[in-house]
């Protein structure tokens, strides 16, 4: 907004004063002119009442020089009731240019008390609780610094009230998936136990209902993890300490510590790159977390496609990998969504794929920690993930 004093809202007082004074010295001109072509016309030139209505005359000719000499000359000569008739006709000419000063300053000043209705109106609209109210800006004056800012204080006080209202919702949604999630595995493992404590049930069966507890509170111990995990993360309670990291190395490292799950899965794996090393800043236990994630989401998800595909490469910069799958398709709804908290793909939802939906929330807030990026798209070429973090400036 400019301040400039020539588009103030003083400076237009000013303005609109002079205007209104020109205006009123016109008018009263205009008038006193009117009145002496009238006398002409009808035959009476003398004075009205003496010396004093000439004296009169002069001042509504704006004569200022006439009507001294002609109150030097005839200030002797005047009688009592013709000095009273000049005062009231002075008189009368003051107040008649005070009303017009007035009237005309009112008529000119109207639109600042337009104005400061639709301002007050605004103010009530908001204070109403309608967040969607704006007032015009107009001109460069005090006023309209007034409406921007009633407009950015309306704007300011919705986005308020929506972040609100998203954390409320959000707050519900966890509230939701925690206990469906807690819910699930818990009532397994209390349902196995039971059968286990039956005392005429076979030995073999008991082991392998027992196994079935215990792979089930696994699960629930990984949920409660990576909940805790995902909170630290959302609030900001876990500092990054940077270091070289050689993602070349950590990497190789990952796929030897998921050989098992591999193996287990029947899934082959490549990584391909063409360089020997690439340093990066960053904290390497975190970063170490968010690719064991992505990979173990390539494993659980990518075992129809019998293969995970790991490349890395560098370009402009950047440390570039990409982490592929060929399992099946990921819609392009879900895709939009998949890094969302507890978000799974519907058809996810079994028994043997299930996890704590908070994987990938939890690896794109450490790529984000670190000042990269993460996406992901799904084709006939297979469903990639793709992270970008910055290369170690040498």
């Amino acid at each position: 907004m400019n301040n400039s004093i020539f588009k103030s809202f003083r400076f237009e007082i000013v303005l609109y004063s002079l205007i209104s004074l020109l205006y009123t010295l016109l008018t009263l001109s205009a008038g006193g002119v009117g009145i002496y072509l009238v006398k002409r016309i009808l035959g009476n030139e003398g004075d009205l009442t003496g010396n004093s209505n000439s004296l009169a005359k002069n001042v509504i000719l704006g004569a200022p020089e006439e009507i001294t000499n002609n109150f030097n000359n005839t200030t002797s000569s005047l009688t009592s009731p013709s000095k009273m008739t000049m005062i009231i006709s002075i008189a009368l000419i003051i107040a008649t240019g005070v009303i017009l000063f007035i009237t005309y300053f009112l008529l000119l000043t109207k639109k600042f008390a337009v104005y400061l209705e639709e301002i007050a109106d605004g103010i009530n609209g908001i204070s109403l609780g309608n967040f969607d109210t704006r007032i015009e800006i107009r001109n460069e004056d005090e006023f309209a610094i007034i409406a921007s800012k009633l407009n950015q204080m309306a704007d300011d006080i919705k986005e308020i009230m929506e972040n609100e209202r998203k954390i409320e919702y959000s707050k519900n949604e966890l509230i939701t998936s925690v206990a469906h999630d807690l819910r699930t595995p818990l009532t397994s493992i209390i349902g196995y136990l039971e059968l286990v404590s039956d005392k005429e049930l076979p030995q073999e069966t008991q082991k392998n209902y027992i196994e079935i507890a215990y792979s089930k509170s696994k699960r629930l111990e990984k949920l409660i993890e990576d909940l805790f995990a995902y909170t630290k993360f959302s609030f900001g309670e876990v500092a990054v300490t940077r270091m070289e990291v050689d993602m070349v190395k950590l990497i190789d490292q990952l796929l030897d510590e998921f050989y098992p799950s591999f193996a287990e899965n029947d899934l082959e794996y490549d990584f391909t790159t063409s360089h020997a090393s690439a340093i990066i800043m960053a904290d390497g236990d975190l970063l170490a977390r968010a690719f064991a994630n992505l990979i173990g989401n390539a494993i659980k998800y990518g075992k129809d496609g019998k293969r995970v595909q790991l490349d890395l490469r560098k370009e402009n910069k950047r440390v570039i990998v990409a982490i592929t799958n060929y399992g099946e398709l990921i819609p392009l709804k879900d895709l939009e969504q998949i890094f969302h908290r507890f978000y799974r793909v519907e058809s996810s939802r079994s028994r043997e794929t299930g996890g704590s939906g908070l994987g990938l929330a939890i690896a794109q807030s450490i790529i984000c920690m670190h000042g990269g990026t993460i996406s992901a798209r799904s084709n006939l070429e297979g469903t990639v993930f793709t992270v970008e973090l910055n290369q170690k400036i040498e």
